[in-house]
This record gives C-alpha cells, structure tokens and sequence, in this order.
C-alpha cells in the first residue's frame, strides 16, 4: 500500500521536524523581563541525555541578576552556590554585593517525562530593553550530559547554534512603572504624582533617586508642564498637624544611598497647577540636579488614593 501526503501535509510534517529540536532545548517559560524587576524563572525541562534519566540540573546566574530565591521541589535536593558580585548593586535602598550564583536540584526525572525547575531574582539595571540576559543550564545523567550553555555573539542569530543558553529579553516597564532612568551616577526610579480634584492649586511628585557614586548630589528643582513651579519640599509632623517646608539647599542624595520621594516624607511641589491632574494622564518633566543637571522624565498620574492616604498641607 502506497501512502501519498497532500501539499499541506507536506509542509506540516516539515515544520514538525523543524521545530522538533527547539522543544528539545532547555527553556524559560517567561522570555521578557524588564530592568528593576523581579523575574520569576521557570526553567523547562523536556527530555535527558541519550535516554537517561536526568539526575542533575544546573542553573548558572549571570551578572546583574541578584537577590535570588529557588524554589525548593518535592522530591529534589537544592544546593546554592554564593560567591561575591563584580560590583555593587543597589536593592531597595541596600547595597548588596554578593549573592547567589548557581543552583543545583539533584533528583530522578525519566527521560520520556518533563518537568520545571523555579526560581525567583531581581533584574536590575545593568541590562538595558533590547539586550538577552542568558542562564546557562547543564543537565546531568548518569553517563552523560546535556550542556545548554552557548551564549551568542553580537548579531548573532540564538537560533543557529546547537546547545544555546535560555535568554530572557529585556524590553521597557509596562505603563505605570517606566524603566529606571540613568544620569550619571544616579538612578531614577518610576516618577508619578496622584490625580488632583478640580480647583486644586498644587500637586505631589514622588520617585527614588539612588547613587552609585562617589560623591553627593542634590536635587534641587525641575519642572512639570501644568505648573508654574517645581520645589522640593519636606512634610513634618508637629503638634498633630502635617506641615510642610521647602528644603534648602536641595535634597542631598549620598554616595550609595537611596532616597525615595513620597507621600508624607521628601516629595516635589508642583505649584500653581493649570489643570486638574487626571489618573491615567502622562506628562514629560525634568528634574535639576546640582551636578548631573537636567534630567527628562515622564510622571505617570495615579488615582488620589494610590500609594498611600491624603495629608493635610500646611506651611
């Protein structure tokens, strides 16, 4: 008996035996991540080495991905390998200079069975939208292994080599929290200020501000389109009441230090408001440093009870 294929069969059946050997890869089952993040891996696993049983899986982290936690996993033991950074990182105020850098869960998956293997870190800055962060891993069997560890060169197509590295691209913040913003030494961390009700006169900016300098810097002003003015002020609580105070001289930011911007604490006075600021709205501003100088920014309008309750303003 004859067995014919139509045309389209044809090409189905090709594209199987194409695709066949990237399902084979190890992967990650999230492919973005955006700097300033926390990223959830989950690295795929779909077959072992010639037939065997996988008994080992390595997952080596690369610099500029710190702060990492692996799920332990039910019927597997997890190791960590620690081991000191090439440079400081900055983690929510914190420096950190050593952390995780490789993960082993030691175990029994058959060759005919897949299975994930998780963890959690922070991507942080080093890595700018359009670069791949890759996590080699190398499985290991009894007689044998599967090494996926081949990080492509620059302009080099990941798809074209035999064993590669799972990667994760790095692509913009989702609206609402923009990608951190570099002048300098600083790092500028997601500006916002909240919605105002119709006849209000001023308005709140809030952001982090982190220096992984040597030196000092000072904000000391900017400037918002619907406003006359930008100062930076600071709330104070005395007899009860919350007032508020401009700060002279700038608000100094230390050399690896974070200083966050929010409501009841340092924040931006936007004075003399045009128009009611409205959630959802966008508007580009700077920001004045004394030494990295103007900087361009984009203030995200959140609701008037986002990131915490009104406070009652008085100078």
């Amino acid at each position: 008996m004859k067995l014919s294929l139509t045309s389209g069969a044809l090409v189905a059946a090709a594209s199987i035996a194409i695709a066949s050997p990237v399902f084979a890869h190890a992967t990650l089952e999230t492919a973005q991540a955006a700097p300033n993040s926390t990223y959830k891996a989950v690295v795929r696993i779909g077959h072992g080495c010639a037939g065997q049983p996988t008994l080992k899986v390595r997952v080596r982290i690369p610099e500029g991905v710190i702060a990492v936690k692996p799920m332990p996993k039910a019927g597997w033991a997890l190791e960590t390998t620690k081991g000191a950074y090439a440079k400081t990182y900055q983690l929510y105020g914190d420096q950190v200079a050593e952390g995780v850098t490789g993960i082993v869960w030691s175990g029994s998956l058959d060759d005919g069975y897949y299975d994930e293997f998780v963890f959690q870190a922070r991507v942080t800055d080093a890595f700018q939208p359009g670069e791949t962060v890759y996590f080699p891993v190398v499985q290991e069997c009894a007689t044998a292994k599967e090494e996926w560890t081949q990080i492509p060169a620059a302009g080099q197509d990941a798809h074209s080599l035999k064993s590669p590295a799972p990667g994760v691209k790095i692509v913009a913040a989702a609206s609402g929290a923009p990608a951190a913003i570099k002048a300098g030494a600083l790092t500028i961390e997601q500006p916002w200020s909240r919605a105002t009700p119709v006849g209000a006169k001023v308005g709140g900016g809030y952001l982090r501000i982190t220096n992984t300098g040597k030196e000092s810097d000072r904000l000391i002003g900017g400037s918002f389109p619907l406003a006359s003015k930008v100062e930076v002020h600071e709330m104070s609580v005395q007899d009860n009441v919350m007032r508020m105070k401009p700060v002279e001289g700038g608000l100094e930011i230390k050399p690896g230090e974070s200083v966050e911007l929010k409501p009841g604490g340092y924040h931006l006075m936007l004075m003399d408001l045009k128009e009611p600021l409205k959630e959802g709205q966008t508007f580009k501003g700077t920001l004045v440093f004394e030494k990295a100088g103007t900087v361009n920014v984009d203030y995200t309008i959140r609701s008037m009870a986002g990131q915490g309750a009104a406070t009652e303003h008085k100078h």
